[in-house]
């Protein structure tokens, strides 16, 4: 199953939801069970992860929550188009006893929805990325687990074109592409251009090249963000100059996600622009394929400030109990114990959200070079929102870097300075109008 990195950046510019009506929050809080043997009922868990419940691993995590929980049933509802239907459901008292709060929802609207869980202060001891699923005073969402900005890439491809490091600037990142270009047969990147949604994945770059926490809250008062020397720039400089260069598929109109993974899986492909919630997919592609999922490696946006390497984390889905569930008790107990207890982090090798849990094997290469994990502060989404709504730039939408993608491969006319001049203009009028 694709999982777009909205939950990077993406997810934190999609626009407000529209016609929620919800009911007020007048079932209380969902309380952490003091013991697990009196505590009893059926509960529903929506879930985005179709993929984990058709091939048993949920059923096997609620296995285990029994041998906890025996008194508690529980029963999932895979839902594959899960930000559309769910958004809709908010509009009923249905919508399951636990369930991932889908990013449109506004955090004032939190109340409506979900029951709270707790105090910020108190949760935060235990957790990574409160901040995300609080309100007012209260938490009602904790994130299942973080993603991390980066690359995934082929390390036998990259070791047969010699390369021993990771690159450390753009045109290191060039220099590397270019001999793998020269010394194997792989393709040394897949844009998966046609798609549409892995080209925005390079917009989560944004904080990485400088190690600033507050890069997309810059945007709301800056008028030129694609000026030479920005990180706008130099991420879309880098992207042009990859496809200018031929180092990407021949033909960027057909390539495709599952095509990819195949691809990268069996190395006839180097690098995938995608961030760490796309590891356990791409092994499990060379698993399935013939390939070696230990040849699938992770690596940083090739930029360091002062020596070191930064990577962006954020929260992924964070999972809520619905404020009109009759089992909020048993509704709170999987929810902790998915997060505390479960090994779905570690298995499918992203960031864990307990701060005491050991961080998965992949991830570990980060740990070792010293990349520095960064969370993006967010204080000033709401008016990045609206400034890209205003100046009709589209940073949560692929269509800017395709235009980019197009007119380095020589498919749309213009240059990327008249571009980048473009851009600005437009967002300088958005940050005129909606801007603080």
């Amino acid at each position: 199953m694709k999982r777009r990195s909205a939950v990077l950046v993406v997810a934190a510019l999609l626009l407000a939801v529209t016609g929620c009506s919800g009911g007020s929050n007048d079932g209380g809080t969902a309380s952490a069970p003091a013991d697990p043997t009196k505590v009893s009922g059926d509960i529903t868990v929506l879930t985005h992860k179709t993929d984990l419940a058709a091939d048993g691993t949920l059923a096997r995590y609620a296995a285990e929550f029994n041998k906890v929980y025996p008194n508690v049933h529980v029963k999932f509802e895979p839902i594959a188009d899960y930000e559309t239907d769910v958004k809709v459901r908010l509009n009923s008292d249905s919508y399951g006893d636990v369930l991932m709060i889908p990013a449109s929802v506004p955090t004032a609207d939190y109340p409506k929805f979900f029951a709270p869980l707790g105090a910020p202060d108190q949760l935060k001891q235990k957790y990574q990325f409160i901040d995300k699923g609080t309100y007012d005073g209260q938490v009602y969402g904790v994130a299942i687990n973080g993603n991390a900005t980066g690359m995934v890439y082929n390390k036998k491809v990259w070791a047969q074109a010699g390369i021993t490091k990771w690159p450390a600037t753009t045109d290191e990142f060039l220099a590397d592409l270019q001999a793998i270009k020269s010394k194997t047969s792989a393709t040394p990147v897949d844009t998966i251009y046609h798609e549409g949604w892995p080209l925005t994945v390079w917009q989560s770059y944004l904080g990485e090249l400088s190690c600033d926490p507050n890069a997309q809250d810059g945007l709301a008062a800056d008028t030129s963000p694609w000026a030479p020397g920005k990180e706008l720039n130099r991420i879309d400089t880098l992207l042009y100059n990859v496809v200018h260069d031929k180092l990407t598929e021949a033909d960027p109109t057909t390539a495709s996600w599952d095509a990819a993974k195949s691809d990268i899986a069996s190395g006839k492909v180097g690098t995938l622009v995608l961030a760490s919630w796309a590891i356990s997919q791409m092994k499990a592609a060379a698993k399935t394929g013939g390939g070696d999922p230990a040849d699938i490696g992770f690596m940083p946006f090739p930029a360091q400030v002062n020596g070191h390497f930064c990577a962006l984390v954020a929260p992924d889905y964070q999972e809520a109990v619905s404020v009109h569930s009759q089992h909020k008790e048993a509704a709170r107990a999987w929810l902790d114990w998915f997060v505390d207890k479960s090994t779905y982090a570690q298995d499918q090798e992203l960031l864990p959200t307990l701060k005491s849990a050991p961080l998965p094997g992949t991830m570990k290469a980060y740990q070792e070079a010293g990349v520095q994990f960064i969370e993006e502060n967010q204080a000033k989404t709401a008016t990045v929102t609206s400034i890209d709504k205003e100046s009709e730039v589209g940073l949560a939408t692929p269509d800017y870097r395709q235009h980019i993608v197009d007119m380095a491969r020589g498919a749309a006319a213009g240059s990327l300075d008249s571009y980048f001049a473009e851009l600005n203009k437009k967002w300088a009028a958005g940050v005129k109008t909606a801007g603080s």
